[in-house]
């Protein structure tokens, strides 16, 4: 029983193929770009070489993807060849072959511009019932391959599970007025209320589909760390953030002031992964609560495995201003 990683050199690829590996579970990496977790170098467009990778294949996750920070260094036309002709080509060589599930990793950036509500509006409530509107090419791209996901499931019995997986890089923030405000760890933390998740969670909900695969046939599915908040907080996470953080955390504010640490003056969004939850039996390990166990105890509020793998950078140089080249 083989499971095919793609993108194997990436961060999830990484992590899923360690875990695999952990787990005494036989798995192949496939990706463009040589590393220990990679045990192929190609790309998912050659069809001749995914024919012959999936061959006792039983189970296919798929993370290769072209990024949001690619939008900047990349034409419209890699970014279509990569997450839309590459991710048709996998699945169609995936039900012709026979192989049982394919967990697909896209992305909360799908819903683009629908995560952003109007000035003094509540924060939005994001379920998977938000029609996406993208709003540049990596959304427009990834919205497309979830469809022919759904089209490939139906059409040709091949189960398949999208997970749109919030942030879950230890990168920079691509926003350089975020960069400047705040530090890296304290970002990140006060994303774990609303917009991120820990990389072991991502994997675990990779397992979790699979698992579920043949029973769904289809779904999609928010992968984001559990939010303590409910539709009623919107209109204050908007206007007072901090407020409604301590009505939920009375404890964090003295927390966050012995680290030096300030939480966002105003939460635009809520990612709810409840419906994961639900059909995929998923429960993430890691949220807010460990990061005010972390910062009472001294200890990390990442999981192993994602300081584990670390960073990995999305491009092969370094620019002037930032980890990114322009702010996307």
């Amino acid at each position: 029983m083989i499971t095919l990683v793609t993108g194997s050199s990436g961060h999830l690829g990484e992590a899923l193929m360690r875990t695999l590996r952990d787990r005494g579970h036989p798995a192949v990496g496939l990706d463009l770009k040589p590393s220990p977790f990679t045990d192929i170098v190609g790309s998912i467009t050659d069809r001749a070489l995914l024919r012959q990778t999936l061959c006792g294949v039983s189970a296919v996750f798929h993370a290769a993807t072209l990024h949001k920070p690619h939008v900047a260094t990349h034409d419209h036309d890699a970014f279509i060849q990569t997450n839309i002709a590459g991710t048709l080509a996998l699945l169609e060589e995936a039900a012709a072959a026979g192989v049982g599930c394919v967990v697909y990793t896209s992305t909360t950036s799908a819903f683009g511009s629908a995560l952003t509500p109007p000035p003094h509006a509540p924060a939005a409530w994001v379920t998977e019932d938000i029609a996406p509107v993208p709003k540049n090419i990596y959304g427009v791209t990834k919205s497309a391959a979830e469809d022919l996901c759904q089209i490939i499931a139906r059409r040709r019995g091949l189960p398949v599970i999208v997970l749109r997986t919030s942030r879950f890089f230890l990168e920079a923030d691509d926003d350089a007025k975020l960069r400047d405000a705040y530090d890296l760890d304290n970002l990140q933390a006060n994303e774990l209320l609303y917009r991120r998740v820990d990389l072991d969670d991502v994997v675990e909900a990779h397992f979790a589909a699979a698992a579920r695969a043949n029973g769904l046939g289809f779904g999609r599915y928010i992968i984001s760390a559990a939010s303590p908040f409910e539709p009623s907080d919107l209109p204050e996470l908007r206007a007072d953030a901090p407020a409604v953080v301590r009505r939920y955390y009375p404890e964090f504010e003295a927390l966050y002031r012995a680290a030096g640490w300030r939480m966002l003056p105003s939460i635009d969004r809520v990612y709810v992964s409840r419906r994961a939850g639900h059909d995929l039996g998923w429960t993430p390990k890691y949220g807010f609560d460990t990061v005010l166990e972390a910062l009472a105890s001294g200890g990390a509020f990442r999981s192993p495995l994602a300081v584990l793998v670390g960073e990995k950078g999305y491009h092969d140089r370094v620019f002037e201003d930032g980890p990114y080249p322009v702010a996307l």
